[in-house]
């Protein structure tokens, strides 16, 4: 996909998901609202788990609806992590939605997601 096309929610997890129980909530995002520069966009996911033998988050995957490749992360995780939580740096192609996904041990999806206003885009589809 180029950067000037901008799925939806389902185009960005379905293919991850591939049917599964999907429940919003239960995650949280931390990224500014507003960002001068979409090169270096500072970004904290914490899943709610308790990340035990039974009940711990196997993947957290990290959505763009903007830019050129949908996935912009994949984390594994299990209860040797400790917490569901990650601090990362994201590159967006300006302004659009991003979406935390978690991946839960009993094979169900939570997520979440968040508009993000980019002023100057970092990727560019070169047309």
């Amino acid at each position: 996909m180029y950067s000037g096309t901008l799925l939806s929610l389902p185009q960005m997890m379905d293919p991850i998901v591939a049917g599964r129980p999907l429940r919003e909530g239960g995650v949280l995002i931390d990224i500014p609202v507003l960002v001068d520069n979409g090169f270096l966009v500072p970004a904290r996911v914490v899943v709610d788990s308790p990340m035990t033998e039974q009940d711990h988050v196997t993947h957290l995957y990290l959505l763009s609806q903007r830019n050129p490749v949908t996935q912009m992360a994949l984390f594994h995780m299990g209860p040797w992590s400790g917490r569901a939580e990650i601090g990362t740096r994201l590159r967006l192609a300006g302004s659009q939605k991003v979406v935390a996904l978690a991946r839960l041990s009993d094979g169900s999806f939570r997520w979440q997601q968040t508009d993000v206003i980019v002023t100057e885009s970092a990727c560019v589809d070169g047309t």
